[in-house]
């Protein structure tokens, strides 16, 4: 039986749809690359710092101090560089006090228990459970801790003097690789923070351009497909906050990138209303797509102050990364916030009025990224709305 031709798609509606996967799937592909090329900078850099502090601590434990086989002055000097950024300083605090309390731990039952098997899991497992409840669960404190009352129970019977070789080595390795991240090969505070920032950007910009031919296209599957894309931000968020704390920090150790610190701060103001902004938009994409499904009519100036959303996220980006005035920023966001005024007089229903909220949302939070206080970036918002 010949199948019924008013069921199939019609020629011109499968070329639009393969022209958006293939848009789609060129983007997700840009995207991975570009993450990934970003990856690989900052394995480069960190790797670098590893094999420097490494040889540094190791030349200066075996030629300065007189080290026979200085093991643990480069593992120090290592495990300071790869805790995560923004967490070396307080890694090499955690490495310190972990050695300390392993040696003092283990000098003291030593003393009174001897050596044996029986005693080597005595003094590790008091060590360890000494550090869990003085610092909860941090794994570099615990982990110094557990593994310095291996050594000292195992090797102590015939290695004399281990307890001070110890503590200084780690000491020496963790003050060289602090050392090398703040004075010789320092990070880029600014750097970082705009490659981190830079996905998160690029998706909100996209997924908000696709949600507005969503409404304007009528297709609430697509707008879904972005609502989608927009939940799953929160590993861009989480890596932008990663790179704020590093940023930080590199701007309190390394005397050569003390100027940034005003830079990063204003980096730090933007970034803590961004996560307002994500949020404000994945609501708003929520709204859209319902308004989609309950066939409700979107007027076009609704559409365009999403679209409009989407410009302003990378004029916003552009103007930190020049670290000049936020003024595009702002004049964009009042242009969303005027044609968002111009849709509620046209006349919403129930989930386009929830959309203008989350606009109204995004828009304030944005301003106060660029500076504004709260109340200023609301009643400048109100008032365009008004306008």
């Amino acid at each position: 039986m010949a199948a019924d031709r008013s069921l199939l798609p019609r020629p011109e509606e499968v070329v639009e749809q393969a022209r958006d996967l293939v848009a789609q799937a060129a983007r997700r592909g840009g995207k991975a690359g570009r993450l990934r090329l970003r990856q690989v900078e900052v394995v480069l850099v960190i790797a670098a710092q590893c094999g420097l502090a490494a040889t540094l601590a190791w030349g200066l434990a075996h030629e300065v101090a007189g080290r026979p086989a200085p093991v643990f002055a480069p593992s120090a000097a290592v495990g300071t560089i790869v805790a995560a950024l923004g967490q070396r300083a307080r890694r090499t605090a955690e490495l310190m006090l972990g050695v300390g309390l392993g040696l003092l731990i283990s000098d003291l039952l030593l003393r009174y228990l001897g050596f044996g098997a029986w005693q080597i899991g005595v003094v590790v497992a008091l060590a360890i459970a000494v550090a869990l409840l003085m610092t909860g669960h941090s794994g570099a404190l615990v982990a110094q801790a557990g593994s310095t009352a291996v050594l000292l129970s195992t090797l102590s019977p015939v290695q004399h003097n281990l307890e001070w070789e110890r503590l200084i080595e780690a000491g020496s390795g963790a003050v060289v690789g602090l050392v090398v991240v703040a004075l010789l090969v320092p990070i880029d505070p600014m750097r970082t923070l705009q490659r981190a920032a830079a996905p998160l950007t690029e998706t909100l910009a996209s997924q908000l351009r696709e949600v507005a031919q969503a409404l304007r296209q009528r297709d609430p599957d697509r707008a879904v497909r972005a609502l989608d894309q927009l939940r799953g931000m929160d590993g861009d968020l989480n890596r932008l906050h990663e790179a704020l704390g590093g940023a930080e920090e590199v701007t309190m150790i390394s005397p050569v990138r003390w100027r940034r610190r005003r830079d990063v701060e204003r980096y730090r103001r933007g970034i803590q209303y961004m996560d307002r902004v994500a949020l404000a938009c994945r609501s708003m994409s929520r709204w859209a797509a319902t308004s989609l499904q309950y066939d409700e009519p979107v007027p076009e100036e609704l559409i365009a102050a999403v679209e409009r959303l989407a410009e302003t996220v990378r004029v916003l980006q552009r103007e930190a990364r020049q670290a000049g005035p936020f003024e595009q920023t702002r004049e964009a966001v009042l242009d969303v916030a005027r044609l968002v005024g111009k849709a509620c007089r046209k006349g919403l229903r129930a989930y386009g009025s929830a959309m203008v909220i989350q606009l109204r949302t995004a828009s304030s939070d944005l301003l106060r990224a660029t500076g504004y206080e709260t109340d200023t970036a609301n009643r400048m918002v109100r008032e365009a709305v008004n306008a």
